[in-house]
């Protein structure tokens, strides 16, 4: 990357007003990988929770639509992105962004290995946060596919190559933009130095309303795999089928998209 700096990385570090910073880091985990951690799994409970909130029977939001669902993952992302920054983590959330850092230069093959499972177990985490939360609402629900959808993405249209390369062009967008938004000429341009987590958490809203029609736009392998598998382990009432035929296409595609965008960006911001 021509700045130097990890996609989706503010310029500097947001300081929490009510906890001292040193009391926000473990003696035992590096904060990065537990910011990582904690901003993935509040990303999956607001993101699933307002996906569950709209789609499970008797939600006083059920019925309200794509909009709303939008709203809630750009807010989701926002939220997750300060609290893991906070934390003192990049505030990536995303193994496909996080390894896109390496070919940047930006994270070496060890630490993406360790952040990337933070991010995966703090997407179960939080899918799991999110069963609970929803406790009495899953036995009324009647459609499987409704509760699926809940955890995990599934195609309008199912046709594995077109869906990947819906994966791959929103995740290439997420990626190329995110980091213009927090590159050092971004920045430049900013009110302010700690707006990148909301103007993220915009673009992803953005990409939710342009491209997310298609294959609900995962756009993160840790978003729809941690989520997925916690599908299939919890005693969820009414489920069905985990659709691991499916799963391959939101890990596959956003990793190629990822990994496009930063060639790209290499090579037009050099």
């Amino acid at each position: 990357m021509a700045t130097g700096r990890s996609a989706f990385a503010p310029r500097g570090y947001l300081r929490c007003p009510l906890v001292p910073r040193r009391a926000l880091r473990s003696p035992a985990v590096p904060s990065s990988v537990l910011g990582e951690f904690v901003g993935t799994l509040l990303l999956i409970l607001f993101g699933n929770g307002v996906v569950a909130g709209v789609l499970l029977s008797q939600s006083k939001a059920q019925n309200s639509g794509w909009i709303v669902i939008t709203v809630g993952w750009g807010l989701a992302v926002t939220v997750g992105v300060f609290t893991a920054v906070a934390l003192g983590a990049p505030g990536e959330l995303n193994p496909a962004v996080t390894f896109a850092n390496v070919i940047l230069g930006v994270r070496t093959v060890p630490d993406a290995l360790a952040h990337g499972a933070a991010q995966m177990l703090g997407a179960m985490a939080g899918a799991t946060l999110v069963w609970l939360h929803y406790g009495p609402h899953w036995a009324r629900t009647t459609e499987p596919e409704l509760v699926r959808a809940c955890f995990c993405t599934a195609p309008a249209i199912r046709a594995p190559a077109a869906n990947v390369v819906s994966e791959v062009i929103g995740t290439a967008a997420l990626v190329f933009a995110a980091t213009a938004i927090l590159s050092v000429a971004g920045q430049g341009v900013q009110p302010a130095s700690n707006l990148g987590p909301l103007l993220v958490g915009a673009l992803v809203w953005g990409i939710g309303l342009s491209l997310g029609g298609t294959t609900g736009y995962a756009i993160n392998p840790a978003r729809d795999l941690g989520p997925r598998l916690m599908h299939a382990l919890l005693p969820i009432a009414g489920k069905g089928p985990s659709d691991w035929g499916y799963a391959w296409v939101p890990v596959i595609g956003p990793v190629l998209g990822a990994t496009l965008a930063a060639f790209a960006w290499q090579a037009l911001a050099a």
